[in-house]
């Protein structure tokens, strides 16, 4: 029932202020000069390759840039803050700051090794992040942030089934200029950034931007009686661009060199804070403590460079070149099972709840090198035909090692070790048409072909259960597909665009062997979607009002599925024969009158597994599995059956809403900017478990400030102002651990422009 309310209150609310909105918007008419200046400006995006109109474009977009991108990543937050504050989109990670998983329309991957793959790519500038510890890069300086839902295979790289998130960094320009932000708030965390433009001369223009973050650690360890011993972290990260126009044309270079050092703890395994019976976090849960006996850090380096070379062949047809490399070294080391000790050493010598054995393990990606090279011709003569087609090629080295500990013994020494290192090499051919029928009606359509390759080897040279060394053992996978898609955008009038989009996406197969633990290597075939979207892109009340809403529905052929954790604390894939997803989404930003904006947006995403004969083991952990059990003819458990159950951590609904008002005064304006965002009831594993999950909750944050005509913004703001305290992930296999959401924080900011 509790469930039943969250979403029908959510419902309610945003239906409410939408109609509100609507009622409220004709009866503010202003004058014609107030009137130009509360208008919405126009959104210029670069979803197809190309800068256009969000409202022309026929995918279902969402941009989050400006005001809204500097409160949603406030007191030292990590790209994670994106979670539930765009419709359809969820981020987690079971490192911290590291290594996020994203997941769109409920479409994503649990996989919490080092060379998983993720159906949503992650593009900075151009240049697909392939490994998910690259993802994790700081959020600074940028333009726009672009959420792309739906299979994105035709124009950006590989592995895009599920949709694309975009950061485009702000380039240099032509005037001397910059900004600075500095924040300081509860934990004595320090969040600082900033960015000077200048010209050396006619042919170059430089930019030098940067961030630095840092908390200090305020999590007990009641186990050793040592205090404020974790959840501290150090952030440096920069980027220096160069932009070259040497010559008396329109050709130009700009290099992109960037990199950041983070340091800090890992993410806290908290044993036993879920209660048996019931999900979220329960009675043994204390925010700002702590029982480990082993250690906790991660430690991360990363660099690379990004070169795009632009140039006009000819007054229709441009060349685009964009090479990319990036490096990095990670290492984490986290104390697994949450608690210390173990109950073989007899009571009261393990805890907090019941600990049936101890886990230290750590991982570290040793070397990471990913190097990617597109060349795109696009062609627009001004006529009714525009196109694009080029080629992309991709390739990636990455060299892993697991090791586990004794945290029984003094010093914790190393009892377990073991490798793996994956090669992969890819190619894309892509090409993409529009064609404008008539002045009211476009069509447009593209097609990739991609060719994968990995090899995989892996093996153990120290065993921590004493089974021994073993391997290597190798595999080689590859797979060549086409993905495509169709749309035709209609504007039935003025203001009004109506789009419908058929598209397939593919992703290469995985292969993984967590040869610390187990004994095979265990792969995937590539996954194919086929995705069927249809909306409407509204502007509305002399563009005072901005709606887009959409509807869709795609299904996944040979789903890549991972087991992680549960009753042998291993890493399995499979395919699954099919998932299927369906949903709606709207976006709506407003100005009912002068000095309030107004945005919302909502998501329902049902997802479900598909699969009459599929099983996974249940959970290592006393949890209370609600699937049908599955047997041999002896009476043997073979697992639980998962069919027609939910993708993990995919909530349906997921909404957001954000407000600013603004009061004049002399020289400037005090405002008031507040945001929301509810996460819907979540399923944290492939099996459905009375405990390993979390209700529908609410997050929210506050800012109140003073902006100045002369540049200058002073504020204090809150985040998880109202202290919600929730689980965002589970470890299944020890006990009933998990790990939650940030902390409520509170700060003062000062920002300026120069």
């Amino acid at each position: 029932m509790a469930n039943f309310l969250h979403s029908q209150m959510l419902h309610a609310a945003l239906g409410l202020g939408v109609s509100a909105l609507a009622l409220a918007l004709p009866a503010n008419a202003q004058t014609p000069e107030a009137d130009a200046e509360n208008r919405l400006g126009t959104v210029t995006v670069t979803a197809q390759k190309v800068e256009e109109n969000i409202q022309d474009v026929p995918i279902s977009i969402t941009t989050v840039s400006d005001e809204k991108l500097t409160n949603l990543k406030a007191s030292g937050a990590d790209v994670r803050f994106l979670s539930a504050r765009v419709p359809s989109v969820i981020a987690e990670s079971s490192f911290g700051r590291t290594f996020p998983r994203f997941y769109i329309r409920g479409f994503g991957n649990t996989d919490f090794d080092l060379n998983a793959s993720q159906p949503i790519s992650l593009v900075y500038d151009g240049v697909p992040y392939e490994n998910p510890i690259l993802k994790g890069y700081p959020v600074f300086d940028l333009e726009a942030i672009e959420v792309l839902r739906g299979p994105q295979g035709t124009l950006f790289g590989r592995n895009a089934p599920g949709g694309v998130i975009k950061f485009d960094s702000v380039k240099p320009g032509d005037e001397f200029g910059g900004y600075g932000r500095g924040s300081w708030g509860t934990f004595n965390t320090v969040d600082t950034e900033g960015a000077v433009n200048f010209r050396v001369d006619d042919n170059l223009a430089v930019r030098v931007s940067g961030i630095y973050q840092s908390r200090d650690d305020y999590v007990d360890n009641a186990f050793t009686g040592e205090s404020d011993q974790y959840e501290g972290f150090e952030e440096l990260a920069g980027r220096v661009q160069l932009l070259f126009t040497p010559f008396d044309n329109d050709f130009s270079a700009l290099l992109n060199v960037h990199g950041r050092d983070s340091e800090g703890s890992a993410r806290l395994f908290r044993a036993n804070i879920i209660d048996v019976g019931s999900n979220g976090v329960g009675s043994n849960f204390d925010r700002d403590t702590v029982q480990f006996d082993g250690l906790n850090m991660l430690d991360q380096t990363a660099w690379g460079v990004t070169l795009t070379l632009e140039k006009s062949l000819s007054e229709s047809v441009d060349l685009t070149y964009i090479f990319g490399r990036e490096t990095a070294e990670v290492f984490s080391r986290g104390d697994i099972d949450g608690g210390f000790g173990a109950a073989f050493l007899g009571e009261g010598n393990f805890g907090p709840g019941f600990i049936p054995f101890p886990s230290e393990t750590g991982g570290g990606v040793d070397d990471l090198t990913q190097t990617t090279h597109e060349v795109r011709f696009a062609f627009d003569g001004g006529g009714p035909l525009r196109g694009q087609a080029g080629l992309f090629v991709f390739e990636e080295n990455i060299e892993i090692r697991s090791v586990s500990f004794d945290s029984l013994s003094p010093d914790r020494p190393q009892n377990g070790l073991a490798y793996r290192q994956q090669d992969t090499n890819a190619f894309g051919i892509f090409a993409s048409l529009s064609y404008d029928i008539t002045d009211k009606l476009t069509v447009s359509g593209g097609a990739r072909f991609t060719d994968d390759e990995k090899d995989f080897t892996a093996e153990r040279v120290q065993s921590s259960i004493g089974t021994g060394p073993i391997g290597p053992l190798s595999e080689s996978i590859s797979s060549d597909e086409v993905s495509w898609d169709l749309s035709a955008t209609y504007a039935a009038t003025d203001d009004l665009n109506v789009y419908g989009r058929i598209a397939k996406g593919y992703r290469a197969p995985s292969v993984q062997g967590r040869l610390a633990f187990g004994d095979t290597l265990s792969s995937a075939d590539a996954e194919t979607v086929i995705s069927y979207e249809a909306g409407v892109k509204s502007e509305l009340f002399d563009n005072r009002l901005r709606a887009n809403t959409g509807v869709y529905f795609y299904e996944i052929s040979d789903q890549q599925l991972t087991i992680v954790g549960g009753l042998d604390n291993t890493v399995a894939l499979f395919n699954a024969d099919t998932g299927e997803g369906y949903g709606f989404e709207a976006d709506i930003e407003a100005i009912p009158f002068e000095n309030l904006l107004l945005t919302a947006g909502v998501s329902y995403n049902h997802t479900e597994i598909k699969d009459d004969v599929l099983i996974a083991p249940g959970c290592g952990a006393p949890c209370t599995i609600l699937d049908p059990a599955v047997t041999d003819d002896m009476g043997n458990l073979l697992g639980y059956n998962i069919s027609g159950n939910s993708f993990p951590n995919a909530p349906e609904w997921i909404g957001n809403v954000t407000a600013r008002y603004a009061i004049p005064a002399p020289n400037g304006e005090f405002y008031a900017y507040t945001d929301w965002a509810y996460k819907g009831d979540t399923n944290f594993f492939l099996y459905e478990s009375a405990e390993f999950g979390q209700d529908g909750y609410w997050e929210g944050g506050l800012r109140i400030g003073y902006a100045s005509d002369l540049g200058y913004d002073v504020s204090v703001f809150g985040r998880n102002i109202t202290d919600e305290e929730a689980l965002t992930g589970g470890i299944d296999f020890n006990n009933l651990t998990g790990f939650v959401n940030e902390p409520q924080t509170f700060g003062v900011e000062l920002a300026f422009d120069f």
